[in-house]
């Protein structure tokens, strides 16, 4: 038994893997706590959710390391949020991996003293922004932020209410609205799966009506001592400004203790780089991709 009550050992021993499933959170979300990072994939729902988009699995190393196996567009891939493995490990994971995810600046520091080459890989930069900005939107800097939101507030008659069990079938409801509205299904089927099993992932949000009906919720939880990652934000009808009002209206539905409001990544997507930093974020929480020092690794 490890020190989180979790069993270690019914975990596959790699190469073998497991597949993600609830019966794991009881093991694997005190090591997220444990290990926290300030990464926004490293927590157990993010893992459980977004398994199918990047075929995670979890495996066990020879010293009881965890490992997340993957792959995406770019070749299998895997991450190690917990702990770095002996050596020999590491070389047993790179002869099946084209790199290692998401290391974050002092792990990618010590694999390249290792021997290994780290890249910065900025389209997967975390934003963080002031919990504090977003919920005031003073001075100069967030001007056109505000404009945004006050035009709409004078339009519409608009309610925030947190995100609970009472109202997740409108925000449901939105949902599928917004997948009839985008054509492509993108993170609908997380999203879906994130409201469904909100209380088992410990996830929270705010929901915020204009007129009357749902028209926009946001979705996260907490991800460090004073930092809140939001991992779903979805709005539908055309109204202007809609999006503005549910970021400024939820940075101040949080608790003060959150500092930060961590928005995940832009994944080189122009626009998304664009609208996120149009927030002026505070900083980025930067993330490396490791490969082995060979000509072909990148």
């Amino acid at each position: 038994m490890d020190k989180t009550g979790g069993n270690v050992a019914r975990i596959s021993l790699y190469p073998s893997s497991d597949e993600i499933t609830l019966g794991l959170r009881p093991l694997l979300h005190p090591l997220f706590k444990a290990h926290q990072r300030g990464i926004s994939e490293f927590t157990f729902a993010n893992i459980r959710l977004f398994r199918g988009t990047h075929n995670y699995r979890l495996s066990r190393l020879s010293n009881d390391t965890l490992v997340i196996t993957g792959a995406d567009a770019e070749g299998p891939f895997f991450m190690l949020p917990f702990d770095l493995p002996p050596e020999d490990s590491l070389a047993s994971l790179f002869k099946d991996a084209a790199y290692m995810k998401c290391a974050d600046e002092a792990t990618a520091a010590l694999m390249t003293r290792l021997g290994y080459r780290a890249v910065e890989d900025r389209a997967n930069f975390d934003y963080l922004y002031l919990r504090s900005d977003q919920a005031e939107l003073a001075g100069r800097r967030f001007h056109k932020k505000k404009n945004l939101v006050n035009a709409f507030l004078a339009a519409y008659s608009c309610e925030a209410k947190p995100l609970i069990e009472a109202n997740v079938k409108d925000a449901l409801r939105l949902l599928d609205m917004w997948l009839a509205e985008h054509g492509a299904p993108g993170d609908y089927e997380a999203a879906k799966e994130a409201l469904v099993n909100m209380e088992a992932l410990s996830l929270c949000g705010g929901i915020f009506y204009v007129n009357g009906e749902a028209a926009a919720f946001i979705l996260g939880e907490e991800l460090g001592p004073d930092v809140f990652v939001i991992h779903f934000e979805k709005g539908v009808g055309d109204y202007h400004g809609l999006l503005q009002y549910a970021n400024h209206r939820f940075a101040e539905m949080l608790p003060a203790k959150y500092v930060y409001i961590n928005r995940e990544q832009d994944l080189a997507d122009a626009g998304l780089r664009h609208s996120k930093e149009s927030y002026r974020p505070a900083g980025f929480v930067k993330k490396f991709r490791v490969f082995p020092d060979r000509p072909d690794a990148a």
